[in-house]
C-alpha cells in the first residue's frame, strides 16, 4: 500500500478483515507499506499491521513477493504509481478520483487494458456502490422494481471546513488534489447515481465557488495561502436514459457531517438514501393501495441483502469501514476468477471526464457541456 493516513487507515482495516469474513480462495498477506517520512510510515506500518514500512513506493513494485498495490495517495501521484505497477505486473486498486486530469485518466486506462492482456487487473475504489442499502437500490432498479428513470438528485453534503482558520491541506490545493469539493465528494455521487441507475450522464452545466478563498498554512499561524479549488459545486444532467438528474457537493452545509445522498424516481417507484442512516433504504412501489402508499423504510440487514450476510444477525448494523472490506472481496474474488473488477480503470476515466465537463460550463458561464465518450466501461454494475 502506498500511503497511510485516512484511506490508508480504512484499506488497511479492509484487508486485515476480509478474509475473516468472507469465504475466499486466497488470503491477503499485508506485505509492505510505503511513505516518504520514515519514522510515521514505521509507526503507520506497526499499528495498521504491516509487515514492513519503506520510503519509496518504486521499491514496492520490485518486490518478488507483491501481486496488489494499494495507492491510496493525493491524486497527483496516482497516475505515476498505477501505470509503473501495471507495468510491473502487478494488480493494482487506486482510490478516486481516478487522477488529477483526463489525459492522466487516459494514460492510466491504456496501461491497464494492456496490463489486462497479461492477467493483471485494475481498480479504482468507489466504495460507497458498496453500502448494502446502495447496492440493494441498484438490484431493485435492475429488476424494473422503479420503472422507467425520469429523475436523480444526487447530494452529498459536509461542513469540515466551514470555519476560515481551518488550514490549507492537501484537499484545498489544485496541484495535489485536482479539484476541490467536486473532485473529492463529488466524484462519489456521479458513480453513486451511474451505479444505481445503470446509465452514464451524457452532459452537465454548472456552477462551482470557493466561499473562502485564503487560509492558514497549518494552524496555528499567521501566514496564509490561497484555496484555488472549489468549496461547493452544484450542477445538473441528463442521463443516458432520458433522466434528467441533479448534483450538490459541499463542504459548507453546516451540520452535515458525511451525508451522501440519493433519491432516484421512476414510473413505478423510488428509491432514497442517506449515508447518515446508511443501513436504511427508503422505497416507495406506486402498485400499493393507495391507503398505505409511500415510502416505506427497509433496514438492510438481512442475510439476503448484498454483502450483509457475510457479517452480523438480522438487525446488527454496519458502518463505513465494512464498505472498504467489500471492495477489497470484490477485488480479491475478480482476480481469483480471472475478471476485471469494478469500476474498472474505464469507468474512472469516465468520470474524470464529467468532472472535467463540470469544471468547464462553470468556467464557461453555466453552458450545458457534453461528456464526451471513446474508451468507456462495458458495465457500470459491479460484483457482490
Amino acid at each position: 500500500m502506498v500511503g497511510y493516513s485516512f484511506m490508508g487507515r480504512t484499506h488497511s482495516q479492509a484487508w486485515r478483515t476480509v478474509n475473516a469474513f468472507f469465504d475466499l480462495a486466497r488470503a491477503p498477506t499485508m506485505v509492505a507499506l510505503a511513505g516518504r517520512d520514515r519514522a510515521a510510515a514505521t509507526t503507520a506500518a506497526r499499528r495498521l499491521g504491516w509487515n514492513v514500512a519503506l520510503t519509496d513506493w518504486r521499491a514496492l513494485i520490485e518486490r518478488d513477493d507483491i501481486e496488489i498495490v494499494d495507492i491510496c495517495t493525493p491524486g497527483a501521484s496516482h497516475a505515476e504509481i498505477a501505470v509503473a505497477a501495471l507495468a510491473a505486473g502487478k494488480h493494482v486498486l487506486c482510490e478516486k478520483p481516478l487522477a488529477n486530469t483526463v489525459a492522466e485518466a487516459e494514460a492510466m486506462v491504456a496501461a491497464a487494458d494492456e496490463a489486462a492482456t497479461r492477467g493483471v487487473r485494475a481498480m479504482v475504489g468507489f466504495n460507497y456502490r458498496r453500502v448494502p442499502a446502495v447496492t440493494l437500490a441498484r438490484d431493485l432498479v435492475a429488476e424494473g422494481r422503479l420503472g422507467e428513470i425520469r429523475h436523480v438528485r444526487a447530494q452529498y453534503l459536509q461542513d469540515w471546513i466551514v470555519d476560515p482558520q481551518h488550514p490549507l491541506v492537501w484537499r484545498l490545493a489544485k496541484d495535489e488534489a485536482g479539484s476541490g469539493a467536486l473532485g473529492d465528494i463529488g466524484a462519489h455521487i456521479i458513480d453513486t447515481a451511474q451505479f444505481v441507475t445503470g446509465q452514464l450522464l451524457t452532459g452537465v452545466s454548472a456552477l462551482t465557488e470557493t466561499f473562502v478563498r485564503r487560509r492558514p498554512v497549518a494552524e496555528l499561524t499567521a501566514v496564509h495561502g490561497d484555496v484555488d479549488v472549489d468549496d461547493a459545486a452544484l450542477f445538473i444532467g441528463r442521463l443516458s436514459g432520458g433522466a434528467l438528474a441533479s448534483f450538490e457537493a459541499t463542504r459548507f452545509a453546516t451540520g452535515r457531517k458525511n451525508s451522501l445522498r440519493i433519491e432516484v424516481n421512476g414510473s413505478a417507484g423510488s428509491i432514497a438514501f442517506d449515508f447518515e442512516a446508511m443501513n436504511e433504504l427508503w422505497f416507495a412501489d406506486r402498485t400499493d393501495d393507495a391507503r398505505t402508499a409511500g415510502f416505506r423504510r427497509i433496514l438492510v440487514t438481512e442475510p439476503e441483502h448484498p454483502y450483509a450476510g457475510a457479517w452480523w444477525p438480522a438487525g446488527h448494523l454496519l458502518g463505513y469501514e465494512h464498505t472498504f472490506t467489500h471492495q477489497a472481496a470484490d477485488l480479491l474474488t475478480a482476480i481469483t476468477e480471472g475478471i476485471d473488477p469494478t469500476p474498472t480503470f474505464a469507468d474512472g476515466l469516465q468520470i474524470q471526464r464529467v468532472l472535467a465537463a463540470v469544471e468547464a460550463s462553470a468556467q464557461g458561464g453555466n453552458g450545458w457541456v457534453p461528456i464526451p465518450t471513446g474508451r468507456l466501461a462495458a458495465s457500470v454494475g459491479g460484483l457482490r
